[in-house]
């Protein structure tokens, strides 16, 4: 059976939803991204997507930023990010990845934490990127493997393919390929280009711990609302079959990303 239901352009207006869920692999994600990375302390960052600031927390926390600004299209998401106290000291605009509130040239470091599959048009996101480092800055990224199987959510992508359903992409998912997003970052004309690949593991308390925080928000989120409660309960057995068990009744799953650097 084929799902044609049109489907909604992916939105994120929840943060707390969005935290429980993704924000949980973010950081995770972004703990290995920033142990490569290595950037020294003291420097003024743009985080562009920010959400509810999974990775501005770390970015706060471990790298000492002389200033941070944190920037997204979702009001609710930047309602949820002024929230934690690690980030008390930093700002908020909302705006899109094309038209970041920025001058030229006014950072030292700018990051795309799991966003730019997101971007309707990468290049000019990346261009926006570019323009708002200082010459010699840090242009950097992560991005969830979503096209090979690396996606936190995959078993419940790949439940619902199964039972002929096609679960709702972010719009430029084909940059989230390994090449692509190398090539990305170079076509950008940034320097010293490097990709890295980052591999997490999360465990969850239950099954249903997995499965509430995953479809909280996102896609997922009206794709499974509009299921009946029998196929739902389909896709939810397809799901817990794909799931690594852990001792004690708890459920695992280990998602893959790319990481990129360069220099302005």
């Amino acid at each position: 059976m084929s799902d044609a239901t049109p489907q909604r352009p992916i939105a994120f207006e929840d943060g707390a939803a969005y935290e429980r869920g993704m924000g949980g692999w973010s950081r995770l994600a972004g703990e290995e991204f920033l142990d490569w990375l290595g950037p020294p302390p003291g420097l003024s960052w743009i985080d562009v997507g920010c959400g509810s600031g999974a990775f501005t927390a770390l970015l706060a926390e471990r790298c000492r930023p002389a200033a941070l600004l944190g920037v997204d299209p979702s009001a609710a998401q930047l309602a949820f990010a002024r929230t934690r106290p690690e980030l008390r000291g930093a700002r908020f605009e909302l705006a899109d990845a094309l038209t970041l509130p920025a001058e030229d040239a006014g950072f030292d470091a700018a990051v795309m934490a799991l966003v730019l599959f997101f971007v309707p048009d990468p290049a000019r996101g990346i261009a926006e990127l570019r323009r708002v480092l200082r010459p010699g800055g840090l242009a950097c990224g992560y991005l969830w493997d979503i096209l090979e199987g690396g996606f936190p959510y995959e078993p419940i992508l790949a439940a619902l393919r199964a039972t002929g359903r096609t679960p709702a992409l972010p719009p430029s998912a084909e940059v989230s390929r390994r090449a692509a997003f190398e090539a990305a970052w170079r076509q950008g004309g940034f320097r010293q280009v490097e990709l890295r690949e980052i591999t997490v593991w999360r465990s969850f308390a239950s099954f249903e711990d997995y499965w509430e925080s995953s479809t909280g928000t996102g896609a997922l989120k009206p794709a499974i609302e509009r299921l009946p409660a029998e196929q739902v309960a389909e896709v939810k057995a397809l799901t817990a079959g794909l799931l690594a068990a852990v001792p004690g009744g708890g459920v695992a799953w280990q998602a893959r990303a790319f990481g990129v650097k360069g220099l302005a």
